[in-house]
């Protein structure tokens, strides 16, 4: 599907941050529409049926959590991706918005190109991996992030957050190489310092707690998560 046929819902009480927003993703092709608060983004969202649905979690009338699980009981909105917008310091839990719905988070301040990095790494994911009620189905294994476990032959795993954080965006990019400032800007964020060697001691682990061979060191450029 090409950007232009991609419309993406953004919902915000704060203007300027529905200009901000609006402003990347329209330059970067997307189609874009927007609501003040979760009531109208509901609204807006049955009615135009975007692929993608940006929610801020703190609004007035109802917040993005409770917009969330509304938009996943509505059967016309089945697929739609979810992902939250958060302020550093707010009193927020990413288990509780795996369970009540969402696909991704999002933390502002909000740089232009981690966003629409972390964007385009979503509806990626909604093309190649779909997924079902926050289950994620790889080979040889499942995540679940409603309960933030890998669960392999029956077994649950529970990786730290980190890892966890970092399978996820391996496995929404896969078959594709990822290089190791796209993986700290993903996962960690630009305002974060880790040492050069962390992105490899947190693919060790994964590796060892799963028995997993699936993901690939690319040689000078960094990694790639492969099914076969």
């Amino acid at each position: 599907m090409d950007k232009s046929e991609i419309t993406i819902l953004l919902v915000d009480d704060e203007p300027d941050i529905l200009e901000f927003l609006g402003y990347n993703l329209e330059k970067e092709g997307y189609k874009v529409i927007t609501a003040k608060n979760g009531h109208k983004g509901l609204k807006m969202a049955r009615e135009f049926k975007p692929q993608l649905i940006i929610l801020d979690v703190m609004m007035p009338e109802m917040d993005g959590m409770e917009a969330c699980s509304e938009i996943r009981r509505a059967p016309e909105l089945d697929g739609v991706l979810i992902a939250f917008l958060t302020a550093r310091g707010e009193d927020y839990s990413q288990i509780a918005g795996f369970n009540a719905g969402a696909d991704d988070y999002i933390t502002k301040p909000i740089k232009p190109k981690l966003f629409l990095s972390r964007i385009q790494a979503l509806l990626r994911r909604r093309k190649e991996e779909p997924e079902k009620n926050g289950i994620i189905e790889c080979k040889g294994f499942t995540i679940d992030k409603t309960r933030y476990v890998v669960v392999k032959d029956a077994v649950d795993y529970n990786l730290a957050r980190k890892e966890f954080e970092l399978l996820i965006y391996l496995v929404s990019c896969q078959d594709h190489a990822v290089s190791r400032d796209d993986i700290f800007l993903n996962v960690w964020g630009e305002d974060v310092v880790v040492g050069d060697r962390t992105i490899d001691v947190h693919i060790r682990r994964i590796r060892e707690k799963l028995g997993i061979d699936s993901i690939k060191t690319i040689k000078g450029i960094g990694y790639k998560f492969e099914e076969w």
